[in-house]
């Protein structure tokens, strides 16, 4: 359920920049946490900082509110999933490999990611379906650089004549973004004996279109 294990995406900070992101990562840790357990609402700030073990005028120093520290924790976990995808495509391409393998690999990147950061992956989901947040439009603007990045895929699947020219590239590209999310939430909570390459063989499956039994 950890979240400070996720990597900070600056590289070169000064050593106080390292260790503001040390902080921030505990609250996001503690935040991450307690909301899962209890709800954002129910969830306080002297809790998180109790959680954090920092003084409470830690957690305003860092964020304004418990809603920017929330907002802040939302775009900071989004955004290394969406890196997480992007690698995944950009080291398929580097090796020649094609775009449905670059879709395929991006897939089992989600995978990685939710499997390591359920608590926060829980959280995303829940928040995506709310719509009275005042994060509510970081969220949409977080999620749809998440999106973007498989569009791109697609589009260049399109583009090459490796995928259907039909296709609704923004549209597919969202199902496959929600299939992954929707079924490693499902495998995390009431099929925890399939191992991770199990889930990804299944929907690898999907992708390739080898459900039906035609090959």
């Amino acid at each position: 359920m950890r979240i400070s294990a996720m990597e900070s995406s600056s590289t070169g900070a000064s050593a106080g920049g390292g260790r503001r992101q040390a902080t921030r990562q505990k609250l996001y840790e503690a935040a991450v946490t307690l909301i899962a357990e209890q709800g954002f609402s129910a969830t306080t700030v002297d809790e998180i900082a109790e959680r954090a073990g920092v003084a409470k005028g830690t957690v305003y120093y860092n964020f304004a509110s418990k809603n920017d520290l929330f907002e802040e924790l939302l775009r900071h976990g989004v955004g290394l999933l969406t890196a997480s995808l992007r690698e995944a495509a950009e080291s398929t391409e580097a090796r020649g490999g094609s775009r449905v393998e670059a879709l395929d690999a991006m897939i089992r990147a989600g995978l990685v990611f939710i499997d390591r950061y359920p608590a926060f992956t829980q959280l995303y989901v829940a928040e995506l379906w709310r719509t009275n947040r005042a994060w509510q439009s970081t969220l949409m603007v977080v999620r749809q650089e998440a999106v973007a990045v498989v569009e791109t895929v697609l589009a260049e699947g399109v583009e090459r004549g490796e995928l259907s020219p039909e296709i609704d590239v923004p549209l597919t590209a969202a199902a496959l973004v929600g299939m992954v999310l929707v079924a490693a939430l499902d495998w995390q909570s009431f099929q925890r004996e399939r191992s991770l390459d199990d889930v990804h063989s299944a929907l690898s499956l999907l992708l390739r279109g080898r459900v039906s039994g035609n090959r």
